[in-house]
């Protein structure tokens, strides 16, 4: 019995489908291991991520709260102005890491602590990573640094922005 035309057709179109599937389904799996998701202190807490999950928390690093910790590495809280984080790091800060510069950690949750692979800080005076400063934009406890100040970005609780 001889194949009709449309037959060989619809064949091959199920067959580039269902390659085109097998495809998309590799590359998401692929990928899901790379995604990272930006998150402030405030949604940390409200969404209590797994320690599975990998993230960045970001925020302004708490004046105060940089110390050395046991064995090597530093620990630190980050605040988005509503909620602190703390942060542990046990490899090289950025030289331009300081307290009430804004930050990004990125890493994972174990026991309420943030343990980062990473530390990213500012590259400026006036510079505070996008994600950082629309969170605390959302929280409506941010505030541009002034020009006659040290440069610093400033969370401030209760400015409304």
């Amino acid at each position: 019995m001889a194949m009709t035309r449309k037959k060989r057709r619809m064949i091959l179109i199920g067959i580039g489908a269902a390659f085109l599937a097998s495809a998309s389904l590799l590359v998401g799996v692929g990928m899901r291991d790379s995604i990272v998701f930006f998150l402030s202190p405030t949604e940390i807490t409200e969404r209590a991520p797994g320690p599975d999950q990998r993230l960045r928390v970001g925020g302004l690093v708490e004046e105060g709260s940089v110390a050395p910790m046991d064995g090597g590495g530093v620990r630190f809280a980050v605040s988005d102005g509503a909620t602190v984080q703390v942060v542990e790091f046990a490899g090289i800060l950025p030289d331009l890491f300081a307290e009430g510069q804004g930050v990004i950690a990125e890493g994972r949750m174990r026991d309420g602590l943030f343990v980062a692979s990473e530390v990213l800080a500012k590259h400026d005076e006036k510079y505070m990573p996008r994600e950082v400063e629309a969170a605390l934009k959302e929280q409506g406890v941010y505030r541009m640094p002034s020009e006659d100040g040290d440069g610093r970005a400033v969370a401030e609780p209760g400015t409304g922005g």
